[in-house]
């Protein structure tokens, strides 16, 4: 993952943990206030058992945001994802809060845990994380949306005229090629390499994928208009729609396609 990714997780991952602890004790005092004849014991192992398994499996809905940010799939691709991730979700967090309180249970109150019938504590449970997940997808989702707002509205500090120009080192091989990040027209998926398209007509390959270059090249001003072209937007002279929402960038001597999938790239380049 990127630095920005990173930050991404561990802020969602605090906000996380303070949002399920107040759960927690709200839940604990509202048991005892409800049923004084568990004790607070009882209260306790369950609701933190719960909270201390749901703090840890929450990076999987974290990580289905991360990947839906980058990849930005269709609805059809997406849902399978999403129940798959989910189904393990909750059964890591049922799996984990027996164990837990099988184990708080001898311990402390000398005393076995019952779960109960597994097939409809658990549909019980399913339903309870149905919730949790889709808001931990949300949180992340967004968190990581304003991260890229932030990175794409950040003011430039520095005049043009007294900052060298950016460079952006390929590894074409066991070749380094160095260039200014402004003579980069676009960058294009190609299998297991990216070939870059500069201005002055080469084409080295690098092997790298076309999400990771652009993590490192959106600073720069590189949108995504297609699953695998990446544009430089300083570079476009032009947009030509080729018909059902879709559109061709031109680039001077280069065009790359701009799929009707990526209206923020549309705008960008509109704007």
């Amino acid at each position: 993952m990127s630095g920005a990714e990173r930050r991404l997780l561990l802020r969602g991952w605090l906000c996380g943990l303070a949002i399920v602890a107040a759960i927690t004790v709200i839940n604990i005092l509202t048991i005892i206030h409800d049923a004084p004849r568990l004790g607070p014991w009882r209260p306790a192992i369950w609701e933190i058992s719960s909270g201390l398994v749901t703090v840890f499996i929450m990076l999987l809905p974290a990580a289905v945001a991360i990947w839906t940010h980058r990849t930005r799939p269709t609805l059809l691709r997406a849902l399978p994802v999403h129940a798959v991730t989910l189904l393990l979700y909750s059964t890591l967090h049922v799996t984990g809060f027996v164990v837990l309180r099988k184990i708080a249970h001898r311990l402390i109150l000398d005393e076995g845990y019952d779960f109960g019938p597994i097939g409809p504590e658990f549909v019980y449970e399913l339903r309870k994380d149905v919730i949790a997940y889709l808001l931990g997808f949300v949180v992340f989702w967004l968190l990581a949306r304003m991260a890229r707002d932030v990175v794409a509205e950040a003011p430039v500090t520095a005049s043009p005229a007294t900052v060298a120009p950016a460079m952006f080192d390929i590894r074409d091989g066991a070749r380094l090629v160095r260039t200014p990040v402004g003579e980069i027209l676009a960058v294009r998926s190609a299998g297991n390499y990216a070939e870059f398209l500069l201005a002055d007509g080469r084409r080295p390959l690098t092997r790298s994928s076309l999400t990771a270059l652009e993590h490192e090249l959106a600073p720069h001003g590189f949108v995504r208009t297609h699953r695998s072209w990446l544009v430089n937007t300083v570079r476009v002279t032009g947009l030509r729609p080729e018909g059902s929402g879709d559109y061709a960038v031109e680039l001077g001597v280069a065009e790359a396609p701009l799929s009707r999938r990526y209206p923020e790239a549309l705008a960008v380049l509109r704007g």
